[in-house]
């Protein structure tokens, strides 16, 4: 087998077994790092000695043998029989040197130098392989020299002495991991004339690629080779080990290849550890310890109490085999190999005695409190102070599990009481990003030491948050007003309270009649101008003026500039998503879209669960006011699936009514009555999300049959809505859904008025809600007043992006068509509403038009494709638009139409230009004159 990148090196000692075959002995050490292929080169050599006629001896030292005298030279003794006649003095020899071991036991072999019989005895077996040599070339191979006993060296020694005028060769491996042979042996071989240091390098990026190729196919050792390259050094063994682990890994399909780091290249890490010195294998565990790059000599000689010279040595050793880099192992694999191989107690000790000198160092406390973790008990009383710091720099840089293990440890560590509440305060809040559940257990004793005067004021609106998330609203009061105690006029604290107003009366809006959050503050102009001051309260106030029915376009420039300069965090998100949700409700759905999904990515990016599963369940609720209802449903499960029900408090009204919403608008029934079995909160009906949960369930009553239970749901909605000032349709369209309860119910005049008290509320604007609104006003009209009316509301809705709201106005369109006898009207209307709803993932309103279409052409029903637009558009024109059209796609002008049709200019500019924008066209020279000519016959 060819050895990569070892031709120079074997090219070398071929050149001395030629010269040994010349009568001209000489000498080759190879030298290397553990694994890095001296034994494969030894056999290669001995293999190429064979195919020239040498007699060939190996003998390899011993760690465990090391103490033994004589251990290297007994393993000659095997070859005494092989050499036929040859060997019958070397066995002679052999035996008497065996005699003189048995006498060392003692400890006489020690001696230096050795006593005259010894001397003897081992000149007796030099002679004998001198004398074989004479007819044959000898080779005599000796692998990890370092562990060859005292007396085979002495042996050695004396071998090498008579080398030069015999046909002998020696070769020699050695580690540079390990500690240096016998110096005496050094200096012997460097005085021989036929001297040879072999100096074995780790592998290049292409050397690992050629042994990888020579066990995979080219491409994926090609795409492996830069990372193998990377986490072995080029150490050959570890490479091979690395290959190992490649054949235990299945690779996954249609994915680029990566580099699997398994169980084979941990084991051949610890034994490369274990082969060579025992400083060095004390090195590797205290740099598995403090894991820093570029730590230098200095601190891990302190951690190991040795000199700073023998660690020097160690390092470079380590770095030579390829196991380290920048002074770290190269692989968290092989680092938590280190670590498990350490005993609990050495390890446990190791991280204290890193934390007190990285303490004396006064390093920072990021780089403490990995020691402090790791060292579990026995700690300083500093050790409370520094784990309270870095859990703040944790969180700084969003590192919220981090934070919140350094202040589990920090409170277990702390004496004093008062430090404790404040650290309790500190872990409530930093469990509540993780999950809000972990944090439950702290609120009720942090409220008692608020009442008591323990807890700092500055966590009051926290902890007042956290209660109301838990639904424990007069706590979460009281915790507010201790707030508003004294004068806060030019306290910092008056700023926040401003900003969670802003934030809560959006959200808990019967919380606002307490004292602190209900005192006389600035309103309109004045109150958008004081918002301007903190960035979080413009956002928030976006929300609360959309929901009261203010300047929508005010408050979505307010919402977008908000969101503009904000950073996520922990003061922000709550803020940020007021933003996004003010986006939402003012039917700016692209946008809200857009910039959830962009605070969704930063989420996972620094990976707070709390946040990335709120944000999830917003983007729920958005993608279904753009009718794509698979994603939502997948959305709103994410946001369960990130933070469990139980830890969503009473916001758990938003991902369960997202879900029963998706579920009802797909027929999956039995889903949607399952999301409604979960438990939640009674205190969640006092929020935002529960109208929307009271929403949810009733429109699945609705459409399983049960209008009374519906009604109920719509009216209990509609009247918190107006009690809190949130009488807006965009937020929960009550009236229009309560509408459609009384139409199941046969009360079609209630219906009608309901849909025109809507209708009136949203005023003139091309919004989705009015075009929502306007569909239910048209199911209480009679078929042929109903044209018009869901012409107007199919046009805003598909303008909207709401595709299967858009799906809706069609199929009651096309209905409509239908019941007043026009069926090639209905039919390419009915065929667009049949694809959009297929498209939406709406199976019982597709089944609906399916149903609609069989009426028109039996036998013949089909979905209309991307082509059949035009055709529905062209369904979408009025009569008097579609004269017009006709005439104009002919050529004539503006006056001329005038003339033809006995209207104005004007009336004539202003039909061209709604049917421009519903066909979608710039110029009458883009109008399909044959469709609007058959539509219009």
């Amino acid at each position: 087998m060819r050895l990569a990148e070892r031709d120079g090196e074997i090219a070398a000692l071929t050149g001395t077994l030629q010269e040994a075959a010349r009568g001209l002995g000489g000498v080759a050490v190879v030298s290397g790092g553990i694994g890095s292929g001296k034994t494969e080169l030894l056999d290669a050599v001995r293999g190429r000695a064979l195919d020239d006629g040498f007699v060939t001896l190996r003998a390899t030292g011993s760690w465990a043998e090391r103490n033994s005298p004589g251990s290297l030279l007994g393993q000659l003794a095997r070859y005494a029989e092989a050499l036929s006649g040859r060997g019958d003095d070397l066995d002679q020899a052999l035996r008497r040197v065996e005699s003189i071991r048995s006498d060392a036991d003692h400890g006489a072999y020690e001696q230096w130098p050795l006593d005259p019989a010894t001397t003897a005895a081992l000149h007796q077996l030099c002679t004998e392989l001198v004398r074989i040599s004479g007819r044959a070339p000898v080779l005599l191979c000796v692998d990890d020299i370092q562990f060859a006993d005292s007396l085979s060296l002495h042996w050695i020694l004396q071998l090498v002495r008579v080398l030069r005028s015999s046909p002998i060769a020696l070769v020699v491996g050695e580690c540079t991991l390990s500690k240096s042979a016998h110096p005496h042996l050094h200096a012997e071989l460097l005085r021989q004339p036929n001297y040879r240091r072999v100096l074995l390098r780790n592998l290049s990026a292409d050397g690992v690629a050629a042994v990888l190729a020579g066990h995979m196919d080219a491409d994926r050792a090609s795409a492996l080779a830069a990372d193998c390259h990377r986490v072995s050094g080029g150490n050959p063994l570890l490479v091979r080990a690395l290959v190992e682990d490649q054949r235990h890994a299945a690779p996954l399909p249609g994915t680029d290849p990566a580099l699997a780091v398994g169980d084979a290249y941990a084991d051949t890490v610890l034994s490369c550890l274990h082969r060579g010195r025992t400083p060095a294998l004390h090195l590797a565990q205290a740099l598995a310890v403090l894991d820093e790059p570029d730590t230098g000599p200095h601190l891990a000689a302190r951690l190991l109490e040795q000199d700073t010279t023998t660690v020097d040595q160690c390092a470079a050793a380590l770095e030579e085999a390829g196991l380290i880099t920048g002074g770290r192992l190269r692989h968290p694999a092989a680092r938590a190999a280190v670590l498990q191989n350490l005993s609990a107690h050495t390890r446990r000790d190791l991280h204290r005695r890193a934390a007190e000198l990285l303490y004396e160092d006064e390093a920072s406390a990021v780089r403490i409190a990995p020691h402090l973790l790791g060292a579990e008990s026995g700690l300083r009383s500093w050790a409370a102070t520094v784990l309270r710091e870095a859990a703040e720099r944790y969180l700084a840089g969003n590192r919220a599990a981090d934070a919140h293990t350094c202040l589990d440890a920090a409170l277990a560590v702390c004496q004093d009481d008062g430090e404790r509440v404040a650290l309790k305060a500190q872990l409530a809040g930093t469990a509540w990003v993780l999950n809000p559940s972990i944090s439950a257990r702290h609120l009720g004793e942090l409220a008692s030491a608020l009442r008591d005067g323990k807890l700092p004021d500055q966590h009051a609106l926290t902890l007042a948050k956290h209660l109301l998330w838990h639904g424990r609203f007069e706590e979460a009061v009281e915790a507010i007003e201790r707030m508003g105690e004294g004068d806060r006029s030019t306290d910092p604290d008056a700023a926040e309270i401003g900003a969670t107003r802003e934030l809560l009366s959006a959200t808990y809006p019967p919380l606002v009649a307490s004292a602190v959050l209900a005192a006389p503050g600035p309103s309109g102009p004045d109150r958008r101008r004081a918002a301007r001051g903190d960035v979080r309260r413009l956002g928030a106030a976006a929300l609360t003026r959309v929901l009261t029915g203010g300047c929508v376009v005010t408050a979505v420039g307010d919402a977008e500039a908000s969101m503009r300069f904000l950073r996520l965090g922990k003061n922000t998100q709550e803020w940020i998503m007021c933003a996004v949700a003010a986006l939402q409700f003012a039917d700016r759905l692209d946008a809200a879209g857009s910039w959830c999904d962009h605070w969704l990515a930063e989420s996972r990016t620094r990976r707070v669960p709390l946040w990335e599963a709120e944000f999830s369940s917003l983007r729920a609720g958005i993608l279904l006011r753009q009718g794509d209802l698979t994603t939502a449903r997948h959305c709103a499960e994410a946001a369960l699936a990130r933070v469990p029900a139980k830890s969503w408090g009473v916001c758990l009204g938003g991902p369960l009514s997202h879900l029963v919403q998706a579920s009802v608008d797909t027929g999956d029934f039995e889903a949607a009555e399952e999301y409604l079995d979960v438990p939640v909160p009674e205190s969640m009906y006092s929020t935002r999300f529960g109208l929307y949960y009271l929403h949810a369930r009733g429109r699945y009553h609705l459409r399983t049959g049960r209008p009374y239970a519906a009604l109920d749901d719509f009216t209990a909605c509609g009247g918190l809505m107006r009690d809190w000032g949130f009488d807006l349709p965009a937020l929960v369209p009550w009236r229009s859904e309560s509408a459609r309860a009384h139409l199941a119910l046969g009360d079609r005049s209630r219906a009608h008025q309901l849909a025109r008290e809507e209708l009136a509320l949203i005023g003139p604007g091309r919004t989705r809600s009015r075009g929502v609104t306007l569909r239910a006003l048209a199911a209480t009209g009679e078929p042929a007043e109903r044209v018009g009316v869901l012409t107007e509301a199919a046009e805003i809705l598909r303008e909207s992006g709401d595709r299967l709201q858009t799906a809706r106005a069609f199929a009651d369109l096309g209905r409509a068509h239908r019941e007043t006898a026009r069926p090639a009207r209905a039919l390419p209307v009915l065929e667009m509403a049949a694809r959009l709803a297929g498209e939406c993932g709406a199976r019982p309103l597709a089944a609906a038009v399916a149903g609609e279409l069989e009426r028109i052409r039996p036998g013949r029903t089909r979905c209309a494709g991307p082509g059949d637009t035009t055709a529905v558009a062209v369904g979408l024109l009025s009569g008097a638009e579609r004269r017009v059209a006709v005439l104009a796609a002919h050529g004539h002008t503006n006056k001329e139409i005038s003339r033809k049709l006995c209207i104005t200019i004007s009336t004539v500019e202003q039909h061209l230009t709604r049917v421009f924008r519903k066909l979608g066209v710039k110029a009458r020279r883009d109008l399909p004159a044959e469709i609007v000519l058959e539509a219009a016959e």
